[in-house]
């Protein structure tokens, strides 16, 4: 099962990262003067429900992987820091972040205000996703799937 749970969660990854793009890049590109169509909701949303899906998957390693420990001098342990308080809030902030952003796009008044939204929240959700993704050049155990 963990095996299973921890190829999701790095396969996964790169979804939520394309669909990330593909929503920040389309709330750039109609910002100044696009109309909010069934399509943009449709990109917004699925970029957020595979943030949520990746959260499900992230918490569940999040309590029965061994690089998540809370023995004595753990943060003085790059790896085990890193999963077991830096990795999770960073990724809880961005996720609640890309929510809120949802939520502010949802209730907007005007297309340029929905637009705003999504590009400022998912652009700052993305960036701190991007912060704390376990990349192989950072030496924590983790590779590129």
């Amino acid at each position: 099962m963990y095996n299973g749970l921890l190829h999701m969660h790095s396969g996964l990854r790169w979804v939520v990262l394309v669909l990330l793009i593909a929503a920040i890049f389309n709330a750039f590109s109609k910002k100044k003067g696009g109309a909010w169509t069934a399509k943009d909701k449709k990109i917004t949303l699925f970029a957020m429900v595979f943030t949520h899906i990746q959260l499900l998957a992230g918490l569940a390693l999040y309590f029965i992987s061994e690089k998540v420990q809370f023995v004595e001098g753990f943060m003085k342990n790059p790896v085990y820091r890193f999963y077991a308080v830096e990795h999770i809030l960073l990724m809880l902030i961005a996720i609640a972040l890309i929510t809120v952003g949802y939520s502010k796009a949802k209730r907007a008044a005007s297309d340029a205000k929905k637009f705003g939204a999504v590009a400022t929240f998912y652009l700052i959700g993305l960036i701190l996703i991007l912060a704390s993704i376990p990349w192989p050049f950072r030496n924590l155990g983790a590779g590129w799937f």
